[in-house]
């Protein structure tokens, strides 16, 4: 039952991010009776892999969570010369723990515009973010400056604050009031 349901449903999640409903999993799982869904359902949340909201709705549990952002490590690959690799489980790495720091103050924007560009950030990439009011000098964040929202690199020398982008095409934005910070930009994701 494991590998054939729970494969299903961690799709299904990956896709939605949502369980399925009793109707919609008849179909994943090519049932054409609710109460065959239903006996599966108690297995997965005996198994700890479901649980129910207060609505009776399907969860997924904190190990279902965890299953589905762990991703097996390989092992090295060279960047330089080719060189011959021996593929082997090395490890497994759970995205979350790799990525998110503090989950309740993350979260992720998509990219509009070019003007990080040359920081390799770019038109559609995904990038997680931590909230914060502070920031190093030459940190990416998302900062609010004279009432509107951008990402730039935060620059303090000498007690003056600005943003500064990553692309010769644009200028540096001096603030004319105010320059708050949002977030601080934790990691970029690109799909391709």
């Amino acid at each position: 039952m494991r590998n054939e349901y729970q494969n299903k449903l961690e799709t299904f999640y990956g896709d939605n991010k949502r369980m399925p409903t009793y109707s919609e999993m008849l179909k994943l799982f090519g049932f054409k009776s609710k109460n065959a869904v239903a006996r599966v359902v108690e297995k997965l949340i005996d198994a700890g892999l479901v649980a129910k909201d207060h609505l009776g709705r399907l969860i997924p549990s904190q190990t279902f969570s965890e299953m589905t952002t762990n991703v097996p490590m390989l092992g090295y690959v060279t960047a330089g010369f080719p060189a011959t690799v021996e593929e082997e489980l090395v490890d497994t790495v759970n995205l979350d723990d790799m990525l998110i720091k503090n989950k309740p103050l993350t979260y992720m924007l998509e990219v509009d515009g070019d003007s990080m560009i040359d920081a390799h950030i770019e038109k559609g990439d995904m990038v997680l973010v931590e909230k914060a009011t502070t920031a190093k000098d030459m940190q990416i964040v998302i900062a609010e400056v004279d009432g509107e929202f951008t990402m730039k690199y935060f620059r303090n020398k000498n007690g003056k604050s600005w943003l500064e982008p990553a692309n010769k095409n644009y200028k540096p934005i001096y603030p004319e009031h105010s320059l708050n910070i949002n977030a601080v930009v934790k990691a970029v994701i690109r799909k391709y």
